[in-house]
C-alpha cells in the first residue's frame, strides 16, 4: 500500500519547526532533516535510520525493514508518532548523530570544440 500524501504531510506538520522535508521516491518517500536522509514514509509507517544517536530512543521502537530486501530500521508506532516531543527528539537525535552530506559533484563544463 503506497502511503498517502495525507500521512507525509501529518508527519511533517509533527515535526515543524525543525528543518524536515519529505521526497517521493519508488512509491514511498525519504525523510530529511537538515538535508540528512534520516528515515523513510513506507506503507503509512515511519521508519528512522539507525545511528549512534538512537540509544534513547531504540527501545521503544520496533527493528523492521522499510521495504523488502532493506536492513532493519527502527519502526515507530503510531502512539509515539503522535508524541510530538518525543518524535521531534528523536528525529533530530538521528539527524545529529549523521554524517553531512556530501556535496554533489559539479557538472563538468565542455567548452567548445
Amino acid at each position: 500500500m503506497a502511503t498517502s500524501k495525507e500521512t507525509v504531510t501529518f508527519l511533517l506538520e509533527q515535526l515543524a519547526p525543525l528543518d524536515v522535508r519529505a521526497q517521493a521516491m519508488f512509491g514511498e518517500y525519504g525523510l530529511y532533516c537538515d538535508e540528512k536522509v534520516v528515515g523513510f514514509i513506507c506503507d503509512e509507517l515511519l521508519f528512522v535510520k539507525p545511528s549512534k544517536g538512537d540509544a534513547d530512543f531504540g527501545a521503544q521502537t520496533i527493528p523492521a525493514p522499510p521495504y523488502p530486501g532493506a536492513k532493519d530500521y527502527w519502526l515507530v508506532s503510531g502512539d509515539q508518532v503522535g508524541d510530538v516531543e518525543w518524535l521531534q527528539s528523536f528525529i533530530r537525535a538521528t539527524a545529529d548523530a549523521l554524517p553531512k552530506p556530501k556535496p554533489k559533484p559539479k557538472p563538468k563544463s565542455t567548452k567548445g570544440s
